[in-house]
């Protein structure tokens, strides 16, 4: 993994670990066109995994192109994040043990309503890994001190 930007590689792996906003994942229809989706995801080991339902349009445009660009970015000031580009792979997730892992994270729970749906044992689940290739960090922090809402 290429790092580049103003964060450190540990800044950048901990800015990843502990923020739980949706990664922006952008990557090529058939057509060739751009598609841009957000995804729960996690950080593991330089890459980033996802899951969503097998039946997802996403899951047939990165077969066919795996080459992806994401962002992770904060939503309120000081802005700070990371963005670049890697590859993603697409492998059956029977055990739905990622999308479980996601659910924690965000949710804080597998038992809600929402949960409950997407754990439905008629419903098929992938988990989509994206090993980075390079990415860029940058913390807004300091020149937007005081920005806070």
């Amino acid at each position: 993994m290429d790092v580049r930007g103003s964060l450190s590689r540990s800044e950048l792996e901990t800015l990843l670990e502990t923020t739980a906003v949706p990664v922006r994942l952008a990557c090529h229809r058939p057509d060739d066109s751009l598609w841009m989706l957000s995804l729960w995801f996690r950080y593991r080991e330089e890459t980033i995994e996802c899951a969503t339902a097998a039946s997802a349009d996403v899951v047939a445009f990165l077969e066919r192109d795996p080459a992806v660009a994401f962002e992770v970015s904060t939503n309120d000031p000081p802005y700070r994040g990371v963005r670049g580009n890697g590859t993603a792979t697409v492998e059956p997730d029977p055990e739905k043990a990622v999308l479980r892992k996601l659910l924690e994270r965000y949710l804080e729970t597998t038992d809600g309503p929402l949960a409950r749906r997407l754990l439905s044992d008629d419903r098929d689940e992938v988990t989509i890994s994206i090993d980075l290739e390079t990415v860029y960090g940058w913390d807004y922090s300091g020149r937007m001190a005081g920005s806070e809402q």
